[in-house]
């Protein structure tokens, strides 16, 4: 079964958000996805001051089943890039709610949609 962490919002398309003092966000891949993808071998993501979309994708992780796109849980600019990923993707399927996070954001007011922790485990489960 699939480790939800009790400290992040979820969104129904797998990826997770942080909130951090400053009115930033950290964002990556929830557990569940990262075990429906298998190996990942890639990630793709966006330059620091790049703009995110609430619901657009922002970035693709490929694995050795497929590539597919990682959708922005809260709008805002991209303040940060995960540097480790680039040699070591795998660490998304190591640690994907510590080392493995793959962008911060600044985020700005917006309408997002996100799960806690018990809704995103029944969403899973279901």
């Amino acid at each position: 079964m699939a480790e939800v962490d009790p400290e992040v919002e979820y969104t129904v398309t797998h990826q997770w958000v942080r909130r951090l003092p400053d009115n930033s966000a950290r964002v990556g891949v929830s557990d569940f996805a990262q075990e429906e993808l298998g190996d990942i071998i890639s990630v793709s993501l966006p330059a620091v001051g790049a703009e995110v979309v609430a619901g657009e994708p922002f970035g693709e992780v490929e694995s050795t089943k497929s590539v597919a796109e990682v959708y922005a849980p809260v709008p805002g600019v991209v303040t940060a890039v995960n540097g480790l990923l680039a040699d070591s993707p795998e660490v998304v399927n190591d640690d994907p709610y510590g080392d493995g996070w793959l962008i911060t954001v600044d985020v700005r007011a917006g309408e997002t949609k996100l799960l806690g922790a018990p809704d995103y485990r029944t969403f899973t489960e279901g």
